[in-house]
């Protein structure tokens, strides 16, 4: 019996922004994530339990493009997903690259603006790994959504405009996520938390699932 086309999109078997690939990390990827320092011995999470991930994404350009992104296998299939909604929904997302093409940098990655997850690093600020350790946290637009410390300091001059939140006709203001965005609810509906949502400090590019 073959089944209708709604059918399947509304359970999720087909995405209205194309096909997508969740894959377990090969030997191609590790080198990247090794070379590229986002990845190494004594992380706090084995590679079988991450997957690479191909996501289109519509561009400040108005484009269709295709991402890739590094999450852990217990949220592979959600991400996917609701990257397809913000897909469907229009949110313009700058670029969307391996963490690893930037060194492993986190800095250099944000002064990219890139959407980013899994990286081998401690939180800001502290020793404790961060959830992007786990592959359990991603930071979207961060240049439009920057991180705000307890002393209300931005350390990326291009943020310094988007410390006033609010939306607007442009790719970049479009980009802007308010606590009304559809890519908040798209994330909190599936038990992710949002960094703007933080009293002493804002991260607003940042999400994380605790579980």
């Amino acid at each position: 019996m073959k089944l209708s086309l709604f059918f399947l999109i509304s359970c999720g078997l087909l995405f209205a922004s194309g096909p997508k690939q969740i894959s377990p990390i090969d030997k191609k990827i590790e080198q990247r994530m090794r070379s590229g320092h986002s990845y190494r011995n004594g992380c706090s999470i084995p590679l079988k339990d991450l997957r690479y991930l191909r996501i289109p994404y519509r561009g400040f350009d108005g484009k269709r493009h295709l991402g890739e992104m590094i999450v852990h296998k217990d949220v592979a299939r959600e991400v996917v997903r609701i990257f397809d909604e913000l897909y469907r929904q229009g949110y313009p997302i700058r670029r969307m690259q391996l963490v690893s093409d930037y060194g492993g940098s986190d800095w250099k990655s944000i002064e990219a603006d890139n959407t980013s997850a899994f990286n081998c690093r401690p939180v800001t600020g502290g020793k404790k790994w961060s959830r992007h350790a786990y592959g359990k946290a991603i930071d979207i637009n961060p240049l439009e959504n920057p991180y705000i410390s307890r002393s209300r300091r931005i350390a990326h001059k291009a943020s310094l405009p988007y410390r006033k939140r609010v939306g607007g006709s442009s790719p970049q203001r479009k980009a802007v996520i308010l606590p009304n965005s559809p890519v908040v609810r798209s994330f909190k509906s599936r038990g992710w938390r949002w960094g703007g949502d933080w009293h002493t400090i804002k991260d607003y590019q940042h999400f994380d699932k605790k579980k």
